[in-house]
Parts: C-alpha cells; structure tokens; sequence
C-alpha cells in the first residue's frame, strides 16, 4: 500500500478571512477538524461570534460599493487568476480535501476540478448572461431596456460532503458580477475553504472585503442570515435545516436558493445493458461514501432480471476496497465523523429490524493500520418494501435499497408518490420511449439517463424539486439572476 503524502496545515485553529485579512476568531466555543480517516484530530475550528460575523458582512457591503464600479472584464481577470491558482495547486487542494472529508483522493480531485468547471462557467456568463436587452421605439420617440445590477453581499453557507466544489457554485457568480460574499463552512470540515481561501486571497489580489471566510455552526449561519446589510443566501445541506434557512430567509426579506435532502431512485429496466448499469450503479449508490446529495439509494429492479442483477449487484458492493482515500488504490474512504458512522450503523439496524433482507452487511467492516477511522463498508437490502424507514429517510451513507417492481410505470409511481424528495432519478435502459417516459413523467429535478450520478456541469443548474429544493432560482449558471436584479429604463429624447 502506498500512501500519498499529506499536505502539511499551519494553523492549529483556522483563522476567519476578514477585510481581507486572515486573523485569529475571538470565539470561546471551538469544534475538533478530524482526518476521519485516521481519527485524529487535524485543526480547530471556531465558532466566530456575532461581532465577527457583523464585521465580515460590513466589510463586505465597504468593498461592494467598489467592487461594482469595477469593469467587469477586470472583474474577469480576477477569476482568470481564480482558475490557475486552483488548475495549479490541484494537487494540493485534492489531498487536503481528503484529509479533512476522507473520500478517494480521486474524487477530491474531481472535487477540485468541478470548482474550476464553475469558475469557467462565472466568466463565459460575465460576458453573455449579464447583458441587458433593448427595444426602441416601443411608442412614438420612446425606447425600453433593461440592464442587470449586482444586489450586495450574499451569504454562502455550505455543506461537510463537498467542501471544495460547492462555495464554487456560488461564489464565482457573485463576484464576477459585482456582489461580494461571505462563505461559511461546514463546521465538520472547513479545512478545505480555508486551504484555498488562502491561496485565492494572496495569489488573485482579490480587494479586501470581496470574500470573506467565517466559521461556526448553525448560530453563526443565522446570524448571516437575519443581517441586515446581507441580500441574500445560499444553501446546501439537509431538508430539515433548508427548511429552516429558507424560513429565516423569508422572514428578513432575504433572497436563498436552498439545495436540501435527496431519496434518488433508479430504475434498471430488463432491456438495460446490465454491466453497464451495475458499473454505474456501484459509482452511484458507494462514491463519496453515499455521502452525495445525487447518490443512488433505492435501486428498483423489473422482476424478471431482479435476481442476475442483484446477485452481480451485491458481489461487485462486496469487492469494494475500503482504505485511506490517500491511496489511490482505495475506492471507497470512510464517513465523515463518528455520529455518521453510528447513524448509518442505526439505519442498517433499523432495516434489520423491519424486515429487510441485508445480503451484504458492512456494519463491522475493517482496515487494517487504520483502527481509528470512521469506516463502514458497503450494505445492500433485498425485499425492502417502499414503506419502510430505509426506503423513506435520508441516509446519506453506503446503503442501497433493492425494491422489485413490476414494470416502469409501477417504479415512476413509487418515486413520485412514496418519498417527499426530488433531487435526482434515473433510468438504465435501451429503449428510447422508456427514457422518454422516464424524464417527463418523474418528479425529480436532476435526471440521469444511462447514467448513475445525474450531476449537471456548471453551465446547467442544479435542479431539485419537492422538499429537495426551496426557492425560485437554482445554482450554478442560473444564479447569475439571483446576484442581480433587472432596472428597467425608458427613455423619450425631445428635440431641443
């Protein structure tokens, strides 16, 4: 086995990025950053308080008035820089990354690279989408337009499973549109923002204020939140605490995009290509640990293949090698902390307990040197009825849920009517009315066709329906109209 060298972190507590400086949080409550691999503890984490939080947020609002003055093809050559300091420092970014959330240094790096797919996106629509329209001569000497104006500071609040990627959903957009932001780490592993934040501020010359780092937990969220100087905020994490956002939101008069929970299904019909769809099914419902709001967790299977599939199914799940995701040998890495570990743990139990059949159990999985981490290895249920907790709940870990259908129209009304979610669906099939009927039939925002991980690339949206999703706008390429607002002018020019 060979492990990759960890990338060495100089701060025993992480700093907040404040008006452009990093400095020492004055918090008394602090929360342990684990290698969760491992089980050690790697930093600190603080919970800033309300004053930082508000000096953050002032900050910010100081250097819009500024910022939106600035040309954006200037504004543009700052993102230019974005994207080579995170293209040259990869590496780096990916193993840190690891070190803190425990996937496969492989899929940290495409962590990374999904950031600069976005940064990409943020400078194409700084030059198309952020263009005005205008019509002259709607009436006898009168012409109409439209232009859009960056709104201020907006809030970025974000979830432990992708702590690279998704501040790059949000924050390239605002910037390059003339907003400023302050992004908030998950509390469970800030090290990655706070590793690239550093690199971004002091390579890019980003002016001071235009991002800002805190860290804290839910308080600290809130307080961002309910300020009065913030526009708006995004959100990505689980249902119960969206709903939650996206109420506090509401309730101050804040914009929010508020990405929440997910149950995804797919759907393997017997005219599939089998070894395909069990390929992509392993990635789907395994990758990142199942800890992906698109990640696979009911497989619902058409009687007549349901038993060549899941016995090919659970041997593949079986082979899975668990390891240090600094291996590049290990293809499934650990759970993020211990009360993951207990939760997915209690959720195998529970399925258990109602009756499902477990036909590969990794409650008790083992890595060898590797005492301490968080591991548990991949489970697979048979006979499990749609009823049931683990065929309801979220459980955001390696668990997949074999339900037997009848056909396709018995699978699509499964997944429309018997969860509250909708983020992803997909479908394994050959037959082109049965992808059809698929897409516009299920109730879901991301939809995969032949493919296990419906996740849109930057210059799409990232949908979500149901109680995946609350808001108007969604992220990525569509939040260019949720930093701005249209101002709508019309013009009569007499003659003098």
């Amino acid at each position: 086995m060979q492990v990759l060298p960890e990338v060495s972190y100089k701060h025993s507590t992480l700093p907040l990025l404040i008006d452009g400086k990093w400095i020492e949080s004055s918090a008394s409550e602090h929360l342990p950053v684990m290698n969760p691999a491992t089980g050690q503890v790697i930093s600190n984490v603080p919970f800033a308080t309300d004053a930082e939080v508000d000096k953050a947020v002032v900050s910010s609002q100081v250097a819009f008035e500024k910022w939106k003055n600035v040309p954006i093809s200037d504004r543009v050559q700052y993102l230019f820089r974005m994207k080579h300091v995170l293209e040259e420092h990869l590496e780096e970014f990916a193993r840190i990354n690891t070190q803190n959330h425990g996937k496969t240094v492989v899929e940290s790096r495409g962590d990374v690279k999904r950031a600069i797919e976005n940064v990409e996106a943020a400078i194409g629509a700084a030059y198309t989408l952020m263009k005005g329209e205008k019509l002259d001569q709607v009436a006898q000497g009168v012409d109409e337009e439209t232009v859009k104006e960056p709104l201020g500071v907006f809030g970025v609040i974000c979830p432990f499973n992708f702590p690279t990627m998704v501040p790059f959903w949000y924050m390239p957009y605002a910037v390059v549109l003339g907003c400023t932001v302050v992004v908030k780490p998950s509390e469970i592993t800030p090290l990655p923002m706070s590793y690239v934040g550093e690199f971004i501020q002091r390579e890019t010359a980003l002016p001071p204020g235009v991002l800002n780092v805190v860290h804290g937990s839910r308080a600290t969220s809130e307080a961002l939140i309910r300020h009065p100087l913030v526009k708006g905020v995004t959100f990505v994490g689980s249902t119960p605490v969206g709903r939650a956002v996206y109420k506090l939101a509401g309730e101050h008069g804040k914009r929010a995009i508020v990405q929440a929970g997910a149950k995804n299904a797919i759907v393997v019909m017997p005219d599939a290509n089998l070894p395909h769809a069990i390929e992509s099914c392993i990635s789907s419902f395994f990758g990142n640990t199942g800890q992906r709001c698109l990640a696979g967790a009911n497989l619902l299977v058409t009687s007549d293949i349901h038993d060549a599939l899941v016995e090919k199914f659970a041997g593949a799940a079986g082979r899975i090698r668990l390891g240090y995701g600094l291996d590049e040998s290990t293809e499934m890495g650990p759970l993020v902390s211990e009360k993951a570990k207990q939760r997915v743990v209690k959720y195998v139990d529970t399925g258990v307990s109602e009756g499902g059949k477990l036909i590969l159990d990794g409650r008790k999985a083992r890595v060898p040197n590797y005492g301490n981490g968080f591991f548990v290895g991949a489970n697979v249920f048979d006979d499990i009825s749609v009823d049931m907790t683990i065929a309801r709940d979220e459980i955001f870990g390696p668990v997949a849920s074999v339900v037997e259908v009848a056909n396709l129209d018995e699978a699509i009304d499964l997944i429309n009517k018997k969860t509250e979610f909708g983020n992803a669906a997909s479908i394994f099939t050959t037959s082109g009315y049965n992808a059809r009927e698929f897409r516009r039939r299920v109730q879901a925002g991301n939809i995969g066709i032949n493919v296990g991980v419906a996740a849109p690339v930057g210059y799409f949206p990232f949908g979500g329906m149901r109680q995946s999703f609350f808001g108007v706008l969604h992220g990525q390429m569509e939040s260019i109209d949720f930093f701005t607002d249209r101002k709508v002018i019309i013009s009569r020019w007499n003659p003098t």
